[in-house]
């Protein structure tokens, strides 16, 4: 017995070999945090064009030469995959001219700073110890042990071949998925594909309704996650689900948008827009086809953020009013100067603005396009 566990244990130890291997869950979270990076690492063509310009070039021989120079000193080895504002600036300049890549409204070059900046929050975060904003975020309270096997794990995978990755651009992106994956926070794709799984009915519908005919696009009722662990919904949720239904009676909003992760508290198995799906059908009568879920949101920033994302794939005229339903104290909140800010400090925009109030539970809201922009420095409601 000794033996086998001392074999198995130098098979761990050996360096990666073989073939490079697809790997779902990391690809199916690349192209969702990572689109541009991602469809770099998909296109050897373009990946060759970006890593063969001189900066590039010295940049990226840096970054391995100072992460060599840790050896096994896994925190170093961490902190070297970090990018400097120097070499984002680099990355920026090699993207500017590819054409092929996705990106926002704002380029691909922004695009470019957006994604590694997301690798760095998720480096800093999941393996050098950065405070999350929240206690819902990061890898959660784990022992020095747990954190070393992570730390090395996500430094084995990130050298171990995958298959269409953009590894062979610098190993951080890998890393950082790596990092998500050994601590068990692939939420962001846990929910794939949303349109043909519990939006297929409201998809189905969306594609030949008039929205004109109805004076809101959508009524979008925010997550307000419970604290208590086992609790599916929170006593403001159930209140924000018996408002909903009252004013979806009146007839004139096409879909109610239910709007909540799997967050509160930190590692619940209930996910808040399920469970106020479920509640508004088998409670309330509302037919599937006109619940829209939004099961991704962790923060209110990011239910309006994911909801306008929503709205739009669907097919909502740009200029459709929206109502955001809610409790008193949380509508107060999201129409306020702080709310505002809060948008600007963590999502870099505002996703949509308040038009007017409408009653102390009800506001009037214009979704922003800005919200197309994907943001991987909120890596599991992107």
């Amino acid at each position: 017995m000794a033996s086998a566990a001392m074999l198995a244990l130098t098979a761990l130890a050996a360096p990666a070999q073989g073939q490079e291997v697809g790997d779902r869950v990391l690809s199916a979270l690349s192209a969702r945090l990572f689109p541009m990076l991602d469809a770099a690492g998909r296109d050897p063509a373009a990946l060759g064009r970006i890593v063969g310009t001189p900066e590039m070039k010295r940049v990226l021989t840096a970054r391995r030469d100072r992460r060599a120079g840790c050896g096994s000193d896994l925190t170093c080895r961490a902190q070297a995959m970090l990018w400097s504002p120097q070499d984002a600036d680099a990355l920026r300049r090699a993207v500017a001219g590819e054409k092929t890549l996705p990106a926002a409204d704002d380029g691909v070059g922004a695009q470019a700073d957006r994604e590694i900046a997301g690798v760095n929050m998720i480096v800093r975060s999941y393996a050098l110890g950065a405070v999350p904003t929240t206690a819902i975020d990061g890898p959660g309270t784990v022992s020095p042990q747990d954190r070393q096997s992570r730390l090395q794990a996500a430094d084995w995978l990130s050298d171990t071949l995958r298959a269409g990755s953009a590894q062979s651009l610098d190993p951080s992106i890998d890393y950082a998925l790596a990092l998500l994956d050994v601590s068990d926070r692939t939420d962001a794709i846990g929910h794939e594909p949303l349109l043909d799984g519990a939006n297929a009915a409201a998809a189905a519908r969306a594609r030949g309704l008039d929205w004109r005919r109805y004076r809101y696009g959508a009524m979008i009722v925010t997550g307000v996650g419970p604290e208590i662990e086992g609790e599916p919904l929170s006593p403001f949720g159930k209140y924000h689900l018996r408002l909903a239904a009252r004013r979806f009676a009146q007839g004139d909003v096409a879909f109610i948008l239910v709007s909540g992760g799997r967050a509160h508290p930190r590692a619940t198995p209930f996910t808040e827009a399920d469970e106020m799906r479920r509640a508004l059908i088998e409670r309330y009568g509302i037919p599937p086809e006109a619940i829209i879920s939004e099961p991704y949101a962790r923060h209110t920033t990011t239910n309006l953020r994911n909801a306008s994302r929503m709205l739009a794939r669907l097919g909502m005229p740009a200029d459709a009013e929206t109502l955001i339903v809610c409790n008193p104290a949380q509508s107060g909140y999201i129409e306020s100067a702080k709310f505002a800010e809060r948008n600007m400090a963590e999502l870099g925009y505002q996703p949509g603005r308040v038009v007017r109030r409408v009653s102390p539970t009800e506001l009037v809201f214009r979704p922003s396009r800005l919200s197309q922009r994907v943001d991987p420095r909120d890596p599991l409601d992107p």
